[in-house]
């Protein structure tokens, strides 16, 4: 142990929110590797996938075992939680994942939106209130406001920088001379209207 990683030991969470397309999945699984590469356990799984296997555990009455094979992990990864729907059925094996971790084992939790926003996640208040209550009680938060680089790469591909060229061509230098400045007037037209 770390002291970088002694939060796992304390059962503390970490949570990553910022716009799509900032890096908070590939974060947080760099996160996991290196924890991994330390002699920790850890699962990362998209939020969706997990809630529906534990909704089918729910239904063939084993979702208690469920959640205690998942305390094997000393992380649990949940990436993009505000895509769980607002079903009360989805939510409700959700917050009894996180009730059943809180101050014992940690997560870690991507997400689109602020808990400022979680009435878009968990549809009852009071679910609400005890759910984020527990994930934020010692929790480490940080907020990625950071352009998207899916959109970045678009911009860039667009400029003809993104792509290798599919074959090579001779040029007129005078052609050529004339093509590259009207492609800079271009580049700066659109770097000013995004």
């Amino acid at each position: 142990m770390t002291n970088g990683d002694r939060w796992l030991d304390e059962g503390a969470n970490l949570i990553l929110f910022g716009p799509p397309g900032g890096g908070k999945s590939h974060l947080s699984a760099g996160i996991g590797l290196a924890l991994v590469e330390n002699g920790y356990r850890v699962h990362y799984t998209r939020t969706t996938d997990l809630v529906q296997r534990l909704q089918v555990a729910r239904r063939e009455l084993t979702l208690e075992a469920a959640i205690d094979k998942l305390d094997k992990y000393h992380l649990l990864i949940l990436d993009d939680l505000a895509y769980v729907t607002k079903d009360q059925a989805e939510t409700s094996v959700l917050f009894e994942l996180i009730s059943a971790r809180y101050e014992r084992r940690s997560l870690l939790i991507t997400a689109n939106q602020p808990f400022g926003e979680r009435g878009k996640i968990f549809p009852d208040p009071a679910m609400t209130l005890a759910a984020v209550d527990r994930l934020v009680n010692h929790a480490t938060i940080f907020e990625l406001n950071v352009d998207s680089y899916r959109r970045r790469t678009a911009i860039e591909t667009k400029r003809g920088r993104g792509r290798p060229a599919t074959r090579a061509t001779a040029k007129n230098t005078k052609t050529s001379s004339r093509r590259d400045n009207q492609d800079q007037k271009e580049a700066c037209l659109t770097d000013q209207n995004p």
